[in-house]
């Protein structure tokens, strides 16, 4: 949706509460249907901190521009001061829950971005679960066949 909105193919008073209303919808599904895997409780937890900001922001995600200059990309500045996605927008003196906004710059393995505490729980929790599943399929794998031959 972002960037939809970001290309003019959408607008962003339309694209944002969808995508928003989406992705809590179906992130909730997934936590609701899998309560078994554990990661999946991290990934709620991203959820909840990112949606907790974006609504305490009215419905936009603040970014730091400082976090974007120490990450080189201050050229996003002028378009977040336009609200040119239907989700971020540049941080201000009254952005609200700051601490949970894009204030983490990252910068790895030609990986640039800002992001929020709230990612970072999403992230945990998406490894989490894939190693879970990893590990389980292993299990499963060692485990002796139990097959009846007998006609």
């Amino acid at each position: 949706m972002a960037l939809a909105t970001s290309r003019g193919l959408m607008e962003p008073a339309v694209a944002g509460p969808v995508a928003k209303t989406l992705v809590v919808l179906l992130v909730g599904y997934g936590l609701w249907a899998n309560p078994h895997l554990r990661g999946l409780w991290f990934v709620g937890l991203g959820l909840f901190s990112n949606a907790l900001v974006i609504f305490a922001n009215k419905g936009h995600m603040p970014v730091s521009s400082e976090a974007l200059y120490r990450v080189g990309m201050e050229s996003f500045i002028p378009r977040l001061q336009q609200q040119y996605d239907a989700v971020h927008t540049l941080m201000t003196e009254s952005s609200r829950l700051w601490f949970l906004a894009d204030v983490i710059p990252v910068s790895i393995l030609g990986y640039t971005n800002v992001i929020s505490i709230g990612d970072v729980y999403l992230m945990v929790g998406i490894a989490l679960t894939i190693l879970d599943g990893a590990l389980e399929a292993r299990r499963k794998a060692q485990e002796p066949l139990d097959i009846d031959l007998k006609f």
